[in-house]
């Protein structure tokens, strides 16, 4: 399969700056994967879709302040992308400029941190050993770092809160999951009331997100790990959801690679943590999800690619289509897709 079939015209002009004034007054694509049937709403009006039977499951991971700005104790400026923590204190960083900074190359940040590069990373960034001097790495990084914006949106957001999650928890991810960031406090409490249950897993999203393919056939792709965690008591939800027929919506791909990793682990589903790069193309044979919530994904990427294993690439194809006819928004800040 080539990458270049899941490409599609994207006008600029639909790519998301800024979030809608209500996170549930997005708009809402809703589309039949039997039958490709497409319906237009507010992301609000999902409720009409969802059954009492039903399990929505959430990834709750909570967006690192991980873009920090320093300086060389050489001279010079400092960009550094926290990705992955792979040593107490060490990380894996996206790092700018990163062809200056060597081996042994001392950073310094405000509030007393300090970084030392250490070595190259596969992906063409830097690990970097920081000393807090005393401090509690968190509390330091949340107070001088920002949250890492996709490089699409060019706009400052007035309220970095809107780049999360109202149910963000675990702290760990460079990029929030972003088809969780429609829902409100009070649909999640009109969603319960309807009898639908809800759980949540953890995946802390990382440099997949960031990464673009850029190989041309799809099979030859290589993606970045990322860790995920899935409690007893999801395990225990999604369990009780099949033996009653109902249906597992998974919101957001984080969610979809998450589930569909645990279920290729063992014949029974455990609770588990672990690393995940698990690529997900047409072919793939879907084990746990029946539904999506998602958003509109870049031409040409995984996300796209996933979706189109999901519901059909012809189908997809055709609703990306649509929506641009329609003047969706796209990405992060963008509008809200349903697959059931």
């Amino acid at each position: 399969m080539e990458v270049k079939d899941y490409d599609f015209y994207l006008p600029e002009k639909l790519i998301a700056q800024k979030p809608s004034e209500r996170r549930d007054h997005s708009r809402l694509l809703v589309l039949s994967k039997e039958s490709g049937n497409i319906e237009h709403k507010s992301f609000y009006e999902c409720l009409e879709f969802l059954n009492p039977n039903d399990l929505i499951i959430f990834n709750d991971t909570k967006v690192l302040p991980a873009r920090l700005f320093g300086n060389k104790v050489s001279g010079g400026k400092v960009e550094v992308m926290l990705l992955n923590e792979v040593a107490k204190g060490t990380w894996e960083c996206l790092a700018k400029p990163g062809k200056k900074l060597k081996e042994g190359t001392q950073i310094l940040f405000s509030h007393g941190l300090e970084g030392i590069v250490e070595d190259d990373t596969e992906f063409g960034g830097k690990t970097i050993k920081f000393n807090m001097h005393g401090l509690d790495f968190l509390e330091a990084i949340d107070k001088i770092g920002e949250l890492p914006l996709p490089p699409y949106i060019k706009e400052k957001p007035e309220d970095y809160g809107r780049y999360q999650t109202v149910y963000a928890q675990n702290v760990g991810a460079v990029a929030a999951p972003t088809a969780g960031l429609h829902f409100t406090e009070e649909l999640l409490d009109k969603i319960n009331a309807k009898g639908v249950e809800t759980s949540f897993i953890t995946l802390h999203v990382g440099l997949g997100t960031f990464r673009p393919v850029q190989v041309e056939k799809i099979e030859e792709h290589k993606m970045h790990s990322e860790f995920y965690s899935i409690s007893k008591e999801t395990v225990e939800a999604i369990k009780k959801c099949k033996e009653r027929k109902g249906r597992v919506v998974a919101v957001g791909t984080t969610v979809v690679r998450t589930l569909e990793t645990i279920a290729n682990l063992n014949d029974e589903l455990t609770p588990t943590s672990g690393w995940t790069d698990i690529f997900i193309y047409p072919g793939y044979n879907f084990k746990i999800v029946n539904g999506l919530f998602t958003n509109f994904h870049l031409p040409k990427s995984t996300l796209v690619m996933l979706v189109s294993a999901f519901a059909g690439k012809e189908k997809v194809m055709n609703a990306y289509s649509e929506a641009v006819t329609e003047e969706y928004r796209f990405f992060s800040f963008g509008d809200g897709m349903l697959i059931l």
